[in-house]
């Protein structure tokens, strides 16, 4: 007969990838809901629970509920020295990781660069910019050009970024990007209406 300690350790181990490939949502009242966080604005959180008996809900708590979020490290799940465009990521540099909410005209970064500095990018998520639409961060594919859009001839909702006055696409490239202005990093959603959106890209942001 299999010991009833056996089958506890089988199910941990079951469940620990499940564990490890999601954020975490600490309450105040000591519950941890696990799942993807979505958007933060307003003084709501907006968050994904992933159910253990599968199938997912969306839950919104007051900032005030809530003690901490944890936001998963989507570096492990990537290969930091093969890049798809063949450019590996110099080792050593300082990175930090942003939630670019589609709903904001600019997230700060909270990073100064200089001119001709060379910048990494690694973005995941998905960002709903109307009514049946999301994307990642490469954005839609094949989009018609829309002057009233920051990058008007760029994939819209993709990933951009802006130094200054001056902007840039980055979607979901990986390789070096070389600044070309002095200034704070600000990034955001290549869309004209941000209103109707919601969701958010995870950049981790190498410089």
């Amino acid at each position: 007969m299999v010991s009833q300690r056996w089958l506890a350790r089988a199910a941990l181990i079951l469940a620990l990838p499940v564990s490890l490939s999601a954020d975490t949502l600490i309450l105040r009242n000591g519950s941890r809901v696990q799942g993807e966080l979505l958007s933060v604005r307003n003084g709501t959180i907006e968050f994904e629970e992933r159910r253990s008996f599968g199938g997912s809900r969306t839950l919104r708590f007051d900032r005030d509920e809530v003690v901490r979020i944890e936001i998963e490290d989507y570096r492990n799940n990537t290969n930091n020295n093969d890049f798809g465009n063949g450019s590996a990521r110099p080792s050593g540099m300082r990175e930090k990781q942003v939630i670019v909410s589609a709903d904001v005209d600019w997230n700060d970064a909270g990073i100064d660069v200089r001119a001709g500095q060379t910048v990494y990018f690694e973005a995941t998520g998905r960002v709903r910019w109307g009514r049946d639409r999301q994307d990642g961060p490469a954005g839609e594919r094949n989009s018609p050009s829309n002057p009233n859009r920051p990058l008007g001839n760029r994939n819209a909702a993709a990933l951009i970024g802006k130094i200054g006055n001056d902007l840039f696409f980055i979607g979901d490239e990986t390789g070096p990007v070389r600044v070309r202005t002095s200034g704070r990093l600000q990034l955001g959603v290549n869309d004209d209406v941000l209103t109707d959106n919601s969701g958010n890209f995870r950049v981790v942001v190498y410089y």
